[in-house]
């Protein structure tokens, strides 16, 4: 087949401003510990399909580390290897690539170490406590997600500037979210829109077509090539979320809305599924996941699943974490997967969590979607539980039963986001982001990891223990007291004890053990937390 060039004015670039450092290959420069580097190559695209071409670079180190990276196109004549570490010192890289043009290109640049107290790295699983999430330098890490499946669409008509990603993100990073859950494209859904949303057009992204990571649109789809604006933009989103330390969950795929997708493992499917590995995987804060609910058995198989496992395998030189949204596909093959994802939305969300805990006792387990889809101004997807103390419950006894959860807001939901909580009127239905501020800040004072579930110890109420004598007992509003005299008779009588409103974030005074059973200060007006500490 002839080569033919790619048609450059289909490939517009966003002036960047994504605060990822670059520089022209030759440059020998220095750059911190995590911070993402991308090193640049020209090189004219005269091939048909600039996008499939193999292309990437060995990184070695003074010390003996050695890392190869996949380089991907970036639109014109650009090239980019995108690159981070944890290893300080001096580096030496040198490409190698299916392109002459591309070929034996070498460099050298040192890594220092960070200065962003803030930074500590990519999330990682330890082999010694394999239930728990920590940073690449050993910090525990606290996940309170938050999905938010149409961030993509956020000012991606401002080539600019990005005010209304930065306005929902310094909301979600003041109040301790720290993940977002989200797709790499979404389109439409199934349900009934709101129609409020007429007065509101600033928020409703349900049927914009100007926005689509291949050319065309979603309705009339091009599937040849990927639009590399589209791409760029998220440079930028994914950028500010690691400034704010913010991680990124992000979904591939969704199979069950409006999206138009290539033909599975067609050309154009492999080409898009593999950019995303390529171009995102230099960033410390990116867990992959596959598909959010994965299972569309029209598209999607579990053969199909399995490979695309396999592709992220041989293409992440970082090996970041990765999952499915799929619990059926977790609990058969997870051995395949970093994270137990489930989707359960039960009444007995508890037991059930300690279930699938027990169930996988070398895996973080990551309760995706529990059904709390709390009540905004506008209705998205209402779910089964709407009231936000009754969906923040259920994130308490998920966290109780020793596995991590997400908050679910349908005013940034499926394609409803709402950027400018702060400057809506009064009356108007806001998130309750305090809550899981509070939540947050409960688990670092008395560290998430270091807490298991102890049965034994629980009556009507919930319990964690560290092992050494710290018991959390937590109680809905509804509880009336706690009865102590389920802690061993030692614990029961000694130390001292505190109550914390889950609601406030408020804390009782410390008081020493008393006879009898220790009633909640705040009985049927906030759920508590009983902490009995030495």
């Amino acid at each position: 087949m002839k080569k033919v060039s790619v048609i450059l004015f289909l490939l517009v670039s966003f002036n960047s401003f994504s605060n990822i450092d670059k520089s022209d290959y030759a440059k020998k420069i220095t750059i911190e510990q995590w911070q993402v580097h991308d090193f640049l190559f020209k090189a004219t695209p005269n091939v048909r399909n600039p996008f499939i071409k193999n292309f990437e670079a060995t990184f070695k180190s003074e010390s003996g580390e050695q890392i190869t990276v996949p380089g991907f196109y970036n639109g014109g004549n650009e090239w980019i290897v995108r690159f981070s570490t944890s290893k300080i010192g001096k580096w030496q890289f040198v490409t190698q690539s299916a392109l002459k043009s591309l070929r034996n290109k070498k460099g050298s640049f040192s890594v220092i170490p960070t200065k962003n107290n803030s930074e500590h790295g990519g999330i990682i699983v330890k082999p010694e406590n394999p239930q728990y999430f920590y940073y690449e330098d050993g910090t525990p890490y606290m996940q309170m997600a938050y999905e938010c499946d149409w961030l993509f669409a956020l000012d991606f008509e401002n080539k600019k500037a990005a005010p209304k990603t930065a306005s929902l993100l310094d909301d979600l990073q003041k109040n301790n979210l720290n993940q977002i859950v989200t797709t790499v494209y979404s389109f439409g859904a199934k349900w009934k829109r709101d129609p409020k949303l007429d007065d509101y057009p600033e928020y409703d992204y349900s049927n914009d077509l100007s926005i689509f990571p291949f050319l065309g649109t979603n309705k009339m789809p091009d599937f040849r090539l990927l639009n590399v604006a589209y791409f760029q933009q998220m440079d930028r989103t994914i950028a500010m979320m690691k400034e704010r330390n913010i991680s990124l969950h992000l979904m591939i795929y969704v199979w069950n809305k409006l999206v138009n997708w290539p033909d599975a493992e067609t050309e154009a499917d492999n080409m898009f599924f593999d950019y995303i590995i390529k171009r995102y995987q230099a960033f410390p804060n990116v867990v992959w996941d596959v598909a959010k609910e994965a299972y569309d058995r029209k598209r999607c198989s579990t053969a199909y699943i399995l490979e695309r496992l396999e592709r992220i395998k041989k293409l992440d030189a970082y090996k970041r974490l990765k999952t499915v949204h799929e619990y059926d596909f977790c609990i058969k093959h997870p051995d395949k997967v970093d994270i137990i994802s489930a989707q359960n939305w039960s009444a007995t969300i508890y037991h059930d969590m300690l279930g699938v805990k027990k169930a996988f006792p070398n895996k973080p387990i990551f309760n995706i979607e529990h059904g709390g889809y709390t009540k905004s101004e506008f209705e998205v997807f209402p779910g089964d539980y709407v009231d936000p103390e009754i969906s923040l419950r259920r994130n308490y006894m998920i966290n109780f039963s020793g596995t991590y959860s997400t908050y679910y807001w349908q005013g940034t939901s499926w394609y409803v986001m709402i950027h400018d909580i702060e400057n809506q009127p009064k009356g108007f239905v806001k998130p309750k982001y305090e809550y899981y501020k509070n939540f947050v800040n409960f688990f670092k004072k008395y560290p998430f990891n270091e807490f298991t579930p102890d049965l034994k110890s629980n009556n009507s109420g919930y319990t964690l223990t560290n092992n050494k004598g710290v018991f959390l007992m937590y109680l809905p509003k509804y509880n009336y007291q706690a009865s102590i005299f389920y802690l061993s008779p030692f614990f029961s009588k000694t130390g001292t004890y505190q109550w914390f409103n889950t609601l406030t974030g408020e804390y009782s005074e410390v008081f020493q053990f008393k006879k009898g059973n220790f009633m909640n200060p705040w009985y049927n007006k906030a759920d508590a937390i009983l902490i009995r500490t030495h």
